[in-house]
């Protein structure tokens, strides 16, 4: 079992302590300096020492899509140049633009991942490889009224992935089921797989009122929004990620605490597609779990958690007029505890003693990090991702100053660059 000792690291709440890490676990935090033999001991003077990040929404191989549809409503994207793109995916595409995805991931400090796409068992795959964490699940659509999901190849891949997938890598890689959104689905197959998702004990992800058209769209078309109508439809008996939210009313925001659901706040791609803002406080104030996600490459364009803690932070304070809403405490928690329980991660997400040693180091010490009165706001205010020094997930150092422990990096962009032919 590998031993790590991280001697001087300073910690969000500002204290200077020693952290000694067993395997996947944290077994020591304190000021004195613990005896013992250490296969590493590691330096974190001028250094934070935080959780990871956990990104509650993503779909990872659409890093090939990047920069392909651009100044676009979310309706004229997906249809004129995203679902045609999809349609000549193929399992290479899906690989190499995962681990792309990947080690844009590590280098921002994010340890795991949320991600609902196609041909899962390539992501799962490059998951397992990369050393990193993962929610996967087989994104499901149906169009014919009384369509059910047990026929439908589509749901029986996701059955199939969780069959195969779940709890791979001693419990890196998860598997969720996934029903894409209310507009894309019919009433039979989603009544069909929340019940099978919630009786074989399953979390979900869907799309949940990302834009005020599809919100609206769906009170015209059922007499309800889409979160009552999930609701009826028995989806959110089993945990569930809801994607953006940016259109809930505040019963909306009721339903989703009492079943103890998640919203993902994506801002950078909700802003960018012209979506709207998540109301986020209100959330909050309504006991809703909050985490934060990036989406895909495709609609942010960018798998960086430094930004997308940021620009959560700037817009809502914005959007309220009001500078003491979008605290750097409530975003980071957004960003670590939050995430982590989304993913069904309860030992995930704080640094403290019996929890899995999934840490980040960033510099307090470059040009835009100096000074550091209180780490929390400079983490979340001042840093970026090139600050960042190591990211560690189970224990295991996957990144360092630049490099990567588990990636050929260079084989990676060589084949992305192979099968990104659009």
């Amino acid at each position: 079992m590998t031993k790590y000792l991280y001697t001087g690291a300073r910690l969000l709440d500002n204290r200077i302590v020693c952290l000694v890490t067993e395997g996947e676990r944290i077994t020591y935090i304190g000021e004195a300096r613990p005896e013992g033999v250490f296969d590493r001991i590691i330096d974190c003077r001028g250094n934070l020492l935080m959780s990871g990040f956990y990104n509650t929404h993503c779909h990872a191989a659409m890093t090939l899509f990047r920069g392909y549809g651009e100044d676009m409503s979310l309706r004229e994207w997906l249809d004129t140049r995203i679902l045609p793109a999809e349609d000549r995916l193929d399992d290479d595409k899906v690989y190499y633009g995962s681990l792309l995805a990947i080690a844009e991931m590590l280098a921002s400090g994010i340890v795991s991942f949320s991600d609902m796409y196609f041909f899962c068992d390539k992501t799962a795959n490059a998951v397992l490889d990369s050393g990193i964490k993962a929610n996967i699940s087989r994104s499901l659509v149906s169009f014919e009224e009384g369509m059910t999901a047990r026929n439908d190849p589509r749901f029986l891949e996701g059955v199939s992935l969780a069959r195969d997938y779940h709890g791979k890598g001693d419990g890196r890689l998860l598997v969720d089921l996934s029903i894409h959104a209310e507009y894309s689905n019919v009433e039979s197959y989603i009544r069909d797989v929340s019940d099978y998702t919630a009786e074989n004990g399953f979390r979900m992800q869907l799309h949940l009122s990302e834009t005020e058209k599809e919100h609206n769209d769906c009170i015209a078309r059922r007499g309800k929004t889409p979160t009552e109508f999930f609701y009826d439809c028995g989806t959110f008996r089993s945990p569930t990620t809801c994607a953006h939210g940016v259109w809930l009313t505040e019963g909306d925001m009721d339903i989703l605490a009492a079943c103890g659901a998640t919203v993902s706040h994506n801002p950078c791609s909700n802003l960018k597609l012209g979506s709207g803002v998540a109301r986020v406080s209100t959330l909050m104030a309504h006991g809703v779990n909050v985490g934060l996600g990036t989406d895909g490459a495709a609609s942010n364009n960018s798998l960086d958690f430094f930004r997308e803690m940021y620009v959560a932070s700037l817009i809502a304070k914005g959007a309220a007029c009001d500078p003491t809403v979008g605290r750097a405490e409530d975003v980071l928690r957004m960003a670590t505890v939050n995430g982590a329980k989304a993913q069904g991660r309860y030992d995930c997400g704080e640094v403290k003693v019996g929890n899995r040693a999934d840490l980040i180091l960033v510099s307090l010490d470059d040009v835009n990090t100096m000074p550091t009165y209180d780490a929390s706001y400079t983490v979340l205010y001042a840093a970026k991702a090139a600050n960042l020094k190591m990211t560690v997930v189970d224990g295991r150092i996957l990144y360092e100053n630049g490099e990567y422990t588990t990636l050929d990096i260079e084989k990676i962009k060589d084949s992305f660059k192979r099968v990104c032919d659009y």
